[in-house]
């Protein structure tokens, strides 16, 4: 009897965790938490609805060794046409008093950061997103070689619900 409650309980759990608007999802480690600065992550997908808008993530895990409050970041987004967008792109980590923002037990924390919001994917084909960081300390010309703290960065895609 106890098993059983047991498991009807992770069932639920599974179920409601479930995000049925995601339409893809990837993660790449960082090596030993430092993400180089000369590093890209790169993500590929395709087979997207071309005419549902989507609202697109990169997803940050950082722990307790991240040195900022805050993470810029350089993205380049190619569609299969070969038209691509270029951003530049801040994101709050950290609150004042030095807490993270982010979800998460323990060291690791996983922030959900918006990147695109209610895109359409109109073409077949590849679609490629590379991602850099794009840090430096204060008063510095040049950015930090190795960031550290950084444990993972991923892409989610989900389908708009506007």
């Amino acid at each position: 009897m106890h098993n059983k409650i047991c498991y009807a309980l992770v069932l639920f759990l599974v179920l409601v965790s479930c995000n049925s608007n995601l339409v893809f999802s990837d993660f790449e480690p960082m090596s030993n938490g430092k993400w180089q600065m000369d590093q890209l992550v790169n993500f590929e997908f395709s087979e997207l609805d071309s005419v549902q808008g989507h609202n697109m993530f990169i997803i940050i895990r950082n722990d307790n060794t991240y040195p900022f409050s805050n993470l810029f970041l350089i993205t380049e987004l190619e569609f299969p046409n070969g038209q691509t967008q270029k951003d530049t792109l801040e994101y709050k980590m950290a609150e004042p008093s030095g807490e993270w923002l982010g979800k998460g037990l323990g060291s690791i924390k996983e922030n959900k950061l918006w990147f695109k919001e209610n895109i359409v994917f109109p073409d077949s084909g590849v679609y490629k997103l590379s991602v850099a960081h794009a840090m430096r300390k204060n008063g510095e010309v040049d950015g930090l070689f190795i960031l550290e703290g950084i444990t993972d960065v991923g892409l989610e895609i989900e389908k708009s619900t506007q």
